[in-house]
Parts: C-alpha cells; sequence; structure tokens
C-alpha cells in the first residue's frame, strides 16, 4: 500500500496507513523480502526492538487521531448532505400525487407506466411525515401514506 492511500496528517508525522495503525508497522512488500533491499539489510535487532516498542507506545494514540479524524469526516458529511436536504410538509385539504406501486401498475404498460397517480386530497395530518388520503370527490382511501411516496400536485 503506498502512501496515496495513508491517512491525513497526524501530529506533524506523516500519514499512516491502515496497515500501520492496526499492526503498529510498515509492511514490507513480498520483493523486499525475497530480494535483499537497504532496508533489509540494515537491519538491526536491538534496534527494531527498541523503535518497535516506542511504536506500540503511540499506536493507540494513532488510533485515536484516526478515530477522531473518522468522526469528522462522517459529521461533515452529514451536514453536506442535510445542507441539500428540503424538507416537505403536507396540510388538509393540500392536493398530492401518490407513487405507483409495482403492484398497482398495469402489467401491459410494462415499464411505460406512470410513476404517480392522482391527484388525491390530503384528508388527515397525523404527523412524522404519515397522511391520510381521499380522493377529489370525498372518497378515503384506505391505509396511510408516507411523506416520501408524496408529492405536491401542481396543475
Amino acid at each position: 500500500m503506498d502512501r496515496s492511500t495513508a491517512i491525513g496528517e497526524n501530529n506533524g508525522r506523516k500519514g499512516e496507513t491502515p496497515f500501520k495503525i492496526v499492526y503498529g508497522s510498515e509492511a514490507l512488500i513480498p520483493v523486499e523480502v525475497g530480494i535483499p533491499t537497504l532496508r533489509a539489510e540494515l537491519y538491526d535487532e536491538l534496534h527494531n526492538t527498541n523503535t518497535r516498542n516506542a511504536e506500540l507506545d503511540l499506536a493507540e494514540e494513532d488510533r485515536e487521531i484516526a478515530a477522531i479524524k473518522q468522526r469528522a469526516r462522517k459529521q461533515l458529511a452529514e451536514r453536506r448532505h442535510n445542507k441539500k436536504v428540503v424538507t416537505r410538509t403536507f396540510e388538509e385539504g393540500d392536493l398530492v400525487l401518490r407513487r405507483t406501486e409495482e403492484a398497482r401498475r398495469p402489467i401491459s404498460h410494462g415499464k411505460l407506466a406512470a410513476n404517480w397517480e392522482g391527484p388525491f386530497r390530503v384528508s388527515k395530518v397525523l404527523g412524522m411525515g404519515a397522511y391520510q388520503l381521499q380522493t377529489l370527490q370525498g372518497n378515503p382511501i384506505l391505509g396511510n401514506w408516507n411523506i416520501s411516496s408524496l408529492k405536491m400536485y401542481r396543475s
């Protein structure tokens, strides 16, 4: 895994790869194991042990910093999403269209069947995005309808 997939800056240290956050050290690629490289030739057991102990002391801190950054990214994504959400509400008497469910679509129309049907009148606001509908003649429609299945009728 190269540095392009590293996770951000970390207290002045270079970006940390997911492998280093989990295991506390950088991964060796198979070529480095089979063919002697400068990294493998300069290996010093005592220095490696001391460095490994220091890395293990910092590993928990690195994990905590990565978790904080992850939460910050999620909050930023949530704020961006919530900016784009347009809240909709209907009041009694509003005319709405109802999404046509697959079961009610005529099979003979195939993929060209209408996606919306209506208009219907909102007869009762139940709260939490639920509504009861009636036909324009005043006949009640069975069931409650969620706002995600309704849209304002514009003639």
